[in-house]
């Protein structure tokens, strides 16, 4: 009997892994692993340019790095969105 309960759970785990699920994720939703990377691209190309400011302000620099992460998350979001419209309602997967 414990036998097949370690087959079932074993089963299980292979199927619901962390790594499968992430892959799944990223299957149906593309753009939001794109939007993050995006967004953590931003950040440390901000970071790194936060030494080679200049004259500017530190709340001024944060403020545009702020904007340019945000646009490129919802920039991504917003191909998804229309990705996922053009898959559904164009090309119609076959059912």
């Amino acid at each position: 009997m414990s036998s097949s309960q370690d087959s079932l759970f074993s089963e299980y785990e292979t199927d619901t892994s962390q790594t499968s699920k992430l892959l799944r994720k990223f299957k149906e939703t593309p753009f939001v692993p794109i939007g993050m990377a995006g967004f953590a691209m931003v950040v440390g190309y901000g970071l790194y340019r936060l030494k080679h400011r200049g004259e500017m302000k530190m709340s001024l620099h944060l403020i545009h790095m702020r904007v340019a992460a945000q646009g490129f998350v919802v920039g991504a979001l917003t191909c998804g969105v229309l990705y996922s419209m053009f898959r559904e309602y164009v090309v119609k997967p076959k059912e």
